[in-house]
This record gives structure tokens, C-alpha cells and sequence, in this order.
């Protein structure tokens, strides 16, 4: 096995696998690498960046609503502000996550009962997403238009 070889091995980026058949062990392969260990690999790269969104996210939410606060001294406008800033990290953050999920599901495990597991998280994320933009826009999602006035399209 090369150095190219064991270093992405190490990484995680490609798996080594076993030959189903004869056929494929006289195949100049390489190694035998296949490709849905390094689908893996780019699922938890996308969740670790959905989790360090929701993560930098809340400390930069914080750190701004500890800066307001010191600043003007109030309460009820920064942490309204901070709320709505929270929000929006956590709702970045689960768009990556269930991008990964989906990658996982559809690319690396497509089976019916992963299936059926994505279909459960992405029901239980639209109602989260739902429900962080009512808190942080204040109003229901049809609403919109009215406070906005017309919308010319």
C-alpha cells in the first residue's frame, strides 16, 4: 500500500474493501477502494460545519447582546435582537445538518428504513424551522405581505 494510500485511509476519505468477487480481485484497482467512504467522510464534514454554525452562532449571538447590553443599559430591545439572532444561527445550522442527512440517506444508505428516518427529521426540522422564523419575525409566515405592503411581481 502506497503513502497516498495510507493517508487516506487515515483520513477516512476512502475505505478499504474486500473484493465481492473473483472478477473484481483481478481488477488493477488499486486497492480496492470504494467510493461511499469518501461520501461519508463529506457527510461528517457537513455536519461538524451545521454544528460549529449553531455553536459560533450562539457565542457571536451572546457576545453581541453582552456588547448591547453594556452599551445602552436595556434589556428588552437587545435580548429581543438576541433571540432573533440566536434563531437564525440554529437555523443555518440544522440547513447543514439536514443537507448531511440527506447526503447519508440518499447516497451512502438508501434503504427503507433510512428512509423513512430522513422523513421523520426533515418533518420534525420544517416544524423547528417553522417555528424559530415566527419568533424571529415576530408574525406567521402569511403575514408577510400584509405588513410589507403589496408585492409587485
Amino acid at each position: 500500500m502506497g503513502c497516498a494510500q495510507s493517508w487516506a485511509i487515515l483520513c477516512g476519505c476512502l475505505t478499504p474493501v474486500a473484493p465481492a468477487c473473483a472478477s473484481e480481485a483481478a481488477l488493477p484497482s488499486g486497492g480496492g477502494f470504494r467510493f461511499v467512504g469518501f461520501l461519508d467522510w463529506i457527510t461528517g464534514l457537513i455536519e461538524a460545519s451545521g454544528v460549529a454554525i449553531i455553536v459560533l452562532g450562539a457565542a457571536s449571538a451572546t457576545l453581541y447582546f453582552a456588547w448591547r447590553v453594556a452599551r445602552s443599559r436595556a434589556l428588552a430591545g437587545p435580548f429581543r435582537e438576541y433571540r432573533a439572532n440566536l434563531g437564525r444561527g440554529i437555523l443555518l445550522g440544522l440547513e447543514f445538518l439536514v443537507a448531511a442527512d440527506i447526503i447519508g440517506t440518499v447516497a451512502v444508505d438508501p434503504t427503507l428504513q433510512s428512509l423513512a428516518v430522513l422523513a421523520g427529521i426533515v418533518l420534525i426540522r420544517t416544524f423547528l424551522s417553522f417555528s424559530l422564523e415566527v419568533e424571529i419575525e415576530g408574525r406567521w409566515p402569511w403575514q408577510r405581505g400584509r405588513a410589507d405592503g403589496p408585492v409587485d411581481l
